[in-house]
């Protein structure tokens, strides 16, 4: 699927989520789900899966959605699931969380770390990518075990990994 079409996708869902006055709730959940179905690659694969019946995948996407999301998120996942675009959700919420972003004059910052940040954290970390990228920044916060400890942060293209995962593998590399 071209960027055109990504973006297409993107600007259809903001839309959407704009029009209900949910655009907030469904970013957050959009990017949770996001998250998770990456994380699980049998997950993917069954809404990947043309044989299934679209109407079986969209009632996976029910199921798992159940009472935790948005009716306005569970008809956008589904929409997604329908039109056989679910091997690039994630380019499309990754699309979509730009556009909101943008839409308040702010620019996206995914931050891997190994545990959850308290407010303070988030905070501060904030204020540090703002000042470092002359930008306003909103933090999205990926729970990720591999990093160990510290942090990875991705801002566009550009990555500052500060995880003690790298540190290690420098270590290593100074050892051998």
């Amino acid at each position: 699927m071209a960027d055109n079409a990504i973006a297409g996708y993107a600007d259809a869902l903001f839309a959407v989520a704009a029009a209900n006055d949910v655009l907030a709730t469904v970013e957050d959940e959009l990017f949770r789900f996001s998250q998770a179905l990456s994380s699980d690659e049998n997950l993917q694969a069954t809404l990947d899966d043309s044989s299934l019946p679209v109407h079986r995948r969209q009632q996976i996407v029910e199921d798992l959605l159940g009472g935790s999301a948005s009716s306005t998120t569970k008809a956008l996942v589904s929409m997604i699931v329908a039109s056989g675009r679910s091997t690039r959700f994630s380019s499309i919420i990754d699309a979509f969380i730009e556009r909101s972003a943008a839409s308040r004059n702010k620019t996206v910052a995914t931050v891997r770390s190994a545990v959850e940040l308290d407010d303070s954290q988030k905070d501060k970390l904030v204020t540090a990518l703002s000042g470092a990228t002359n930008k306003d920044v909103e933090v999205k916060v990926v729970i990720d075990p591999s990093v160990i400890g510290g942090l990875v942060t991705e801002i566009g293209d550009d990555i500052i990994d500060g995880s003690v995962r790298r540190r290690l593998n420098q270590l290593r590399e100074n050892f051998r």
